[in-house]
């Protein structure tokens, strides 16, 4: 061969994941179950691994799209984002609530299950089953009195 040796390029691995996240392509199925999941709880979580197979929330779906989906959404600030530990914290912003409910066609009365407020079992000013007698280990006891 001589001079005309045969050189492989390899490309860094920013440039991979670079392609990676230019060649990423969601069936519109896949795509509506993670914003479906989204809009449910109104936050999620994903791990920044570009080869796991499966999410941990969406066993089925790809991590990557999973990554991919959300990426755009808080791109567009439909998500606001935190980043810690190679785990990426998404929470829908009000601007995020809206743009599911036109593309899922959810009416307004739906919310995310982060803005609905959990209703206690019992009300708040019903005496508890103790008849009001505390617990504690104070010094002053009632039967010495």
């Amino acid at each position: 061969f001589g001079s005309r040796s045969l050189l492989l390029h390899i490309p860094p691995l920013t440039s991979i994941r670079y392609l990676l996240s230019k060649m990423v392509l969601i069936p519109k199925k896949t795509r509506r179950q993670i914003l479906e999941h989204l809009f449910k709880e109104g936050v999620m979580v994903v791990k920044k691994d570009y080869q796991a197979c499966k999410h941990n929330e969406l066993e089925d779906i790809p991590n990557i799209q999973v990554m991919m989906v959300l990426r755009s959404l808080a791109s567009r600030n439909y998500l606001s984002e935190i980043y810690s530990w190679r785990w990426h914290y998404y929470t829908l912003t009000n601007e995020g609530i809206e743009y599911l409910r036109e593309v899922l066609h959810l009416p307004a009365q739906v919310f995310p299950s982060t803005l609905t407020k959990q209703r206690p079992t019992r009300p708040a000013l019903a005496p508890s089953e103790e008849g009001g007698k505390g617990k504690g280990k104070g010094k002053w006891d009632k039967s010495e009195d």
